[in-house]
């Protein structure tokens, strides 16, 4: 009844302005002035060069839209999203030693769904008429609203996941081998290049037996099945548990464990940014927005360095399966507050967001604009505008993503994130186990015998496990 009754008083307050609006053309004024400017708080998760963008954006703001309505925007805190998602909900729980909430935040829905079952959010929809809404790309504005159906999330800029493939290795390889960039469109080719390129570095190094290198790694062991299940026809996650009794996960399960148990592809809890500077793997999935944390150098082991040139694929498929990647990407949030500061906000997500600044945004960034108009722009143009060889490469896959696959939104379920954390921790000890076992193993025996015993009864061991928390 709570939130009901606010949304009636916020249509309510909205006409009345728009009301004015019309009979003094000024209907900022109001509530804001220029000569007591309300200060705004704001919580984001950008990083290096996103956060030289950020900042350029915000003092821009600042000197022009908020000097002459009476914001001021300022920058508090900037965390991980992790750290942000921590952050958040021990503020919105009042834990004791949490800061304030912020007055606008990016977040990931998962954290705004726990800010909105506090009601500590500000609905959006009565703040924008339709065709305001109208200008904004459909299934980006749709990812924002909960279980409720109500936008509390506003999307700024969005990314999905592709293929990211290190030329500078990948063509001495393909030289020898004969696999073409062309042969990763499948991951089963990849999981056939992977076996390939063991096999070629352990030749490498004919005094050291079974030294091969890993040729993959997946950036999200659960996006991976994810995308999986959906490219296969199926949903991972139903009715909030993980479907891991459906045939689909068998695929899924061969698609990583075996060949990780084997060295072909590498076990990491991490970024596989942070190995391909070191040319521990040739290629990656994971997100756009990662893209410029590809270091154009490589530097190995003994200190030997290497430019390096990426080819940026699309987001692999499985055979017989659908073009589907994943749908990424935080919004912004506006919390509850006083009707100035609410209104302010939302000011500035409407700056922010708008056609030039979206595109200045996402420019610099591996992100996709959020408006049919900016889209439309990077459509229409291409790469023209983009002096970073990486960004320009991650455009023109995206624009062929756009036009070729379907695009897939995680589920806005409660434990969403102790469900992947569980997930990808216990799959990545378990071949991390099996991988140690082998590895002792193959020096004196068959490694196809070696692989089949340490294998025996895991994936029902694994599935077990994870369902029933052993």
């Amino acid at each position: 009844m709570h939130r009901e009754k606010r949304r009636k008083f916020y249509t309510a307050f909205i006409c009345l302005l728009t009301f004015l609006l019309l009979l003094t053309g000024c209907q900022s004024k109001k509530l804001l002035s220029p000569k007591q400017p309300v200060t705004l708080t704001i919580w984001h998760n950008f990083g290096g060069q996103m956060k030289d963008t950020m900042d350029a954006m915000v003092d821009e703001f600042n000197a022009t839209v908020g000097a002459e309505e009476g914001i001021v925007l300022s920058v508090t805190s900037i965390s991980g999203s992790a750290d942000l998602h921590k952050k958040l909900t021990m503020a919105a729980n009042g834990d004791p030693g949490a800061p304030a909430l912020p007055d606008i935040s990016t977040v990931y829905p998962k954290t705004a769904l726990i800010l909105a079952e506090k009601d500590l959010l500000l609905e959006l929809d009565p703040f924008f008429t339709e065709e305001e809404l109208a200008a904004y790309i459909p299934q980006f504005l749709e990812e924002g609203r909960l279980t409720d159906k109500k936008l509390y999330v506003f999307p700024f800029a969005k990314s999905t996941e592709v293929l990211f493939v290190n030329k500078t290795i990948f063509n001495r390889f393909s030289e020898e081998t004969g696999i073409s960039l062309d042969s990763l469109a499948t991951f089963e080719g990849i999981l056939e290049a992977a076996e390939k390129y063991y096999e070629w570095t352990d030749k490498q190094t004919p005094e050291i037996a079974n030294d091969g290198k890993a040729f993959y790694v997946p950036d999200s062991l659960f996006n991976l099945a994810q995308v999986g299940y959906k490219q296969l026809g199926k949903e991972f996650i139903k009715d909030g548990r993980l479907q891991l009794s459906a045939p689909e996960f068998l695929r899924i399960w061969n698609c990583y464990y075996s060949p990780a148990v084997r060295g072909h592809i590498a076990i990491f809890n991490g970024y596989a940014s942070d190995l391909a500077k070191t040319g521990d793997v040739v290629c990656s999935t994971g997100s756009t927005a990662g893209v410029l944390f590809f270091s154009p150098i490589i530097t190995y082991g003994d200190n030997t360095t290497e430019p390096a040139e990426y080819a940026i694929l699309p987001y692999p498929v499985f055979e017989g399966g659908k073009k589907v990647a994943i749908q990424r990407g935080s919004g912004m949030c506006v919390m509850n507050s006083t009707p100035e500061k609410e209104y302010a906000a939302v000011v500035f997500l409407k700056w922010f967001t708008a056609t030039k600044q979206n595109l200045t945004f996402v420019s610099s960034t591996g992100y996709l604009p959020v408006t049919k108009e900016a889209y439309g722009h990077v459509m229409d143009n291409g790469i023209e505008s983009y002096t970073d060889a990486r960004i320009a490469a991650l455009r023109t896959t995206v624009i062929q993503m756009q036009q070729d696959y379907d695009f897939y939104i995680p589920p806005v379920v409660e434990g969403f994130d102790e469900m992947q954390k569980d997930y990808e921790e216990r799959l990545i000890a378990t071949a991390s186990s099996s991988k140690e076992k082998y590895q002792q193993q193959i020096q004196d025996q068959d490694p196809e015998a070696v692989f089949d015993s340490v294998s025996k009864g895991v994936c029902e061991h694994f599935i077990n496990d994870l369902i029933f928390g052993r």
